[in-house]
């Protein structure tokens, strides 16, 4: 599994670390170019995503994975951005990855509803696991439902009770729900 994180933290973020130390899978917490060059403001869409790609081949070619056999994601922006890939948003073809996992996918900007994030969901055809809190001004879970309607491939979908977009204290709701979407025993 390669996990990235959201817009305004780092592979350092305490539920990505926790998430990746309590899997039975071996867990690659990957930044973007800009935090890895000390920069804080995000990249646009396009640099990003090819960050991911190169990322997923140098990931397959140093630990020899066959990328269908990755799941890719992270959380907010960094699963955003892999689901992207993963559709094909990127205009090459949909990266060959076994699944995508979205920890509070930022449907829209908060306050904004109409300015949805779903154009690529009808092309993402693999297994997705969207972990959203029920009080994420990014998406209530009404909206995420439908956007979720839109995706080609199997979804599963949890919601966490009582938390918000940053998904607070609820790292053991979201490693149990990644546990059981993957079919891993608790450790």
């Amino acid at each position: 599994m390669a996990l990235w994180p959201g817009a305004g933290s780092s592979v350092d973020h305490p539920s990505l670390v926790a998430l990746g130390e309590s899997l039975d899978v071996p867990v690659f917490l990957v930044d973007f170019p800009y935090r890895r060059e000390g920069r804080r403001a995000p990249d646009r869409a396009p640099k990003l995503m090819a960050a991911v790609r190169d990322d997923v081949a140098r990931l397959v070619a140093e630990h020899e994975v066959d990328p269908r056999r990755l799941v890719i994601g992270g959380r907010s922006m960094g699963g955003r951005i892999c689901s992207m890939v993963a559709a094909g948003a990127d205009g090459d073809p949909p990266l060959p990855v076994a699944g995508v996992l979205l920890l509070a996918y930022p449907l829209h900007p908060p306050a904004k509803p109409e300015r949805l994030r779903t154009e690529h969901l009808g092309d993402l055809r693999v297994p997705t696991l969207f972990v959203c809190g029920d009080r994420d001004p990014f998406g209530t879970p009404d909206e995420l439902a439908e956007a979720q309607a839109l995706v080609a491939g199997p979804v599963t979908s949890v919601t966490v009770p009582g938390a918000r977009h940053e998904l607070a204290d609820a790292d053991d709701v979201v490693i149990a729900a990644v546990r059981d979407w993957l079919g891993s025993p608790p450790r």
